[in-house]
């Protein structure tokens, strides 16, 4: 697992490395089982304080995205499948209406748009 977080962002640490700990999960890359890395160990990785790495792993907990076993660690969550996806589906709907947003302001038409995501949906088949 891969976390980079800057101390330049607006956006707090410990909501960057959940933000980034949610869009893995959310994206396939951690999966059900998978187990994160100890708060300690974590922190040093990222060179921040292990406070910091314990809020973002609360924040996660809360919202269903892990499960912490007392002596053993953090784990990806997996019986929250449904919020999993309707998640999925918000991301996807926000990345459409930008798509569409930006088509418009491009001046493309709707019927070039969905031409574009039939190609789109086609080139991921192959």
């Amino acid at each position: 697992m891969e976390l980079v977080v800057s101390n330049s962002s607006e956006q707090p640490i410990y909501e960057q490395i959940a933000s980034q700990i949610r869009t893995q999960v959310l994206g396939g890359q951690l999966t059900e089982g998978d187990r994160l890395p100890s708060i300690r160990a974590l922190a040093t990785q990222l060179r921040i304080s292990a406070i910091t790495t314990k809020r973002a792993y609360q924040e996660l907990e809360v919202q269903g995205y892990i499960h912490t076993v007392p002596g053993k660690g953090c784990f990806v969550a997996g019986d929250n499948l449904e919020l999993l996806r309707e998640e999925r589906l918000r991301m996807v709907e926000a990345s459409l209406a930008r798509a569409v947003s930006d088509a418009r302001m491009a001046g493309i038409t709707a019927d070039e748009l969905r031409e574009m995501l039939d190609l789109q949906l086609e080139d991921e088949e192959q």
